[in-house]
């Protein structure tokens, strides 16, 4: 209903006739429809965990790094475009200052930050990449960009960029902030 439907306009009764059920058992589950879709938007938190498996133990050196870039770009996307209907609702929550969505996004945006800030750490202490960059600062920025780019996806179209060009260049900045070097492709 949240792809359909702007989310302050659910209703119970609505999400009640669209479950093939009455509001008064939607009741014994939830306190409301904020209720149903933090419960839902939490699940979706758990599966966006799993997106540090895009980074963690991944080499960024050589033609694997590209790879590495390239994986986490379309598995960021992907996991975005899946989710998009919670994740603008998680997005207005945190925006408003309800700490519970803000808490959610930050979940799923950490398991990804958590792990580019270990990878860059780790080419620093290898001499791949230069000591003056902060790690942690670095990969909130490069993560902060995924997420705006994996809400804006449809806009893009709009500017008269492709999917299969948007990728390749996002992958390319991604990779570029995570090494400070061009990819070998």
């Amino acid at each position: 209903m949240l792809s359909s439907s702007p989310y302050r306009d659910v209703k119970v009764i609505d999400v009640a006739r669209k479950a093939g059920t009455s509001p008064a058992t939607f009741y014994q589950y939830f306190p409301d429809v904020e209720g149903a879709v933090l419960e839902i938007a939490e699940e979706m938190a758990k599966e966006g965990a799993t997106l540090t498996d895009l980074v963690a133990e991944r080499s960024w050196v050589g033609k694997s790094g590209w790879q590495t870039a390239e994986e986490l770009v379309e598995g960021f996307l992907s996991f975005w475009r899946r989710h998009d209907a919670i994740l603008r609702v998680v997005d207005l929550g945190a925006a408003e200052g309800d700490k519970r969505f803000y808490k959610i996004r930050m979940k799923i945006l950490n398991a990804v930050t958590n792990s580019l800030t270990d990878s860059i750490k780790d080419l620093q202490s290898k001499n791949k990449v230069d000591k003056d960059v902060s790690a942690p600062a670095m990969a909130g920025s490069l993560v902060a960009m995924l997420a705006a780019v994996a809400g804006h996806q449809k806009g893009f179209q709009s500017w008269g960029v492709k999917q299969t060009e948007l990728k390749p260049n996002l992958a390319l900045l991604v990779h570029f902030g995570v090494t400070g070097k061009k990819p070998t492709k």
